[in-house]
């Protein structure tokens, strides 16, 4: 299950010098020094993949699995989750119990990726414009690989991953080590995500955060920026929330 790492560090070189700030993009807003993206449910929509092998599990151990089971699961560590699992019959050790969700994620995965709304379209503006990213995923390293393989070419910079920090979501760490590993103050950051867990996590780093609805509900909350699509979104909307600026498009929609 996560293990701690040893401190963040940047994963450059050390011969090379930071990637300079990028130009805004209209010459005269601010832009994100990075963007730091979930994957599941924000960037591709794998989470029917999660719940198909949620309840598989369950199934198999004589259990009952409801949509308002899988609904809890959204954006939670797999240690997290496999206890859940473990709680509702599935007698096996946890570990165990998520390597078996990750291979049925995996093989949903290497049928292909569904990426969702404006996902990709807004990762090769940002590329366009030099502005790094990062994928920052309570996912493990074997599924995320499997994403960034199916991502344009080179759009992220650093993956960090469920295995790889010591604190999941919603603890603030995965953001804090994909700032420190992309060598940029969180604080000129802005993070992209759709689950509860995951924008507490991005909003405790001190990141501007978009939460993006998906599948559970982005609630209203000082400081967070709202939509129910990325295409709605563009490179210079996300330059207006380092000026503290929160965009809502679900509060327009509901008007």
């Amino acid at each position: 299950m996560p293990h701690p790492v040893t401190p963040p560090s940047s994963d450059r070189p050390a011969h090379e010098a930071p990637t300079p700030a990028a130009a805004p993009p209209d010459g005269t807003g601010p832009v994100p020094a990075a963007v730091l993206w979930d994957m599941d449910g924000t960037l591709v929509d794998t989470e029917p993949a999660w719940m198909g092998a949620e309840e598989t599990l369950v199934v198999e151990f004589g259990g009952v699995w409801t949509p308002q089971d899988a609904l809890q699961m959204v954006g939670l560590p797999l240690p997290d989750a496999a206890q859940i699992l473990q709680d509702h019959g599935v007698t096996l050790p946890l570990e165990r119990i998520g390597e078996r969700l990750v291979a049925g994620v995996a093989a949903a995965i290497a049928q292909g990726v569904v990426w969702q709304p404006g996902a990709r379209e807004m990762l090769l503006a940002l590329q366009a414009e030099g502005i790094p990213c990062a994928l920052v995923t309570m996912s493990y390293r074997e599924l995320a690989d499997a994403v960034v393989a199916q991502a344009p070419p080179g759009v992220f910079q650093v993956v960090v991953t469920g295995d790889e920090v010591e604190h999941g979501k919603p603890h603030p760490e995965p953001y804090l080590t994909a700032a420190a590993r992309l060598d940029v103050d969180i604080t000129r950051c802005v993070a992209v995500e759709d689950s509860r867990p995951g924008i507490a996590s991005a909003l405790a780093s001190g990141a501007r955060t978009l939460g993006v609805e998906h599948i559970v509900p982005v609630l209203e909350q000082p400081g967070l920026s709202r939509t129910d699509s990325l295409a709605k979104v563009s490179v210079a909307d996300l330059g207006r929330l380092l000026t503290g600026e929160v965009i809502d498009h679900l509060d327009a929609r509901r008007g």
